[in-house]
């Protein structure tokens, strides 16, 4: 893939397993066991393929908090955290609003959200485009601790769907 120097790369990473609480608000949601070792994992992966995010925008629900929390343990890193709501309550269509008012300059953007919004946002975005490979494995589903990896050439404001090409897709466990 042909890579200019005004690429961008955006990551859309799906929470980590949550618990089910019977009473308990959707937002104040926390992670099990296993999704703080899967976040743990994915904030590993970040850190040994490089990606080092700008800012990271984060749904403000608690099990989004904490993925991000956990990812960082694990070796991810970002200066800037940003916290919006729009992430957890207005869909694909919210997120990609959040990203093209919200990342300005950033290079890396990584975007820490639920389902659909954001295996939904990934397809889009991509729309077949990048690497077989992971489009492949996307279509077999975007489970929690999911992550996709995009390239955008251009600004942020400007992002489309189908202006992106996939690069990777992988599911991080711990």
């Amino acid at each position: 893939m042909c890579r200019g120097s005004d690429d961008r790369t955006l990551v859309l990473l799906r929470h980590a397993k949550a618990e089910q609480v019977p009473g308990k608000t959707d937002h104040d949601r926390e992670l099990t066991d296993r999704g703080r070792r899967d976040a743990t994992a994915a904030g590993r992966w970040l850190h040994d393929q490089g990606v080092v995010a700008e800012l990271v925008i984060c749904s403000t629900s608690k099990r989004t908090r904490q993925t991000w929390e956990y990812a960082a343990r694990g070796g991810a890193h970002t200066e800037f955290v940003e916290y919006r709501r729009a992430v957890y309550q207005n869909g694909s269509a919210g997120v990609l609003q959040t990203i093209r008012e919200d990342a300005g300059e950033v290079r890396t953007l990584v975007v820490v959200g639920h389902a659909p919004s954001i295996p939904d946002l990934a397809s889009g975005l991509s729309d077949g485009q990048g690497s077989h490979d992971a489009h492949v494995a996307m279509g077999e589903g975007f489970p929690t601790g999911g992550l996709a990896v995009l390239r955008f050439p251009g600004e942020w404001s400007d992002l489309e769907q189908g202006d992106c090409s996939l690069e990777r897709f992988h599911v991080c466990r711990g």
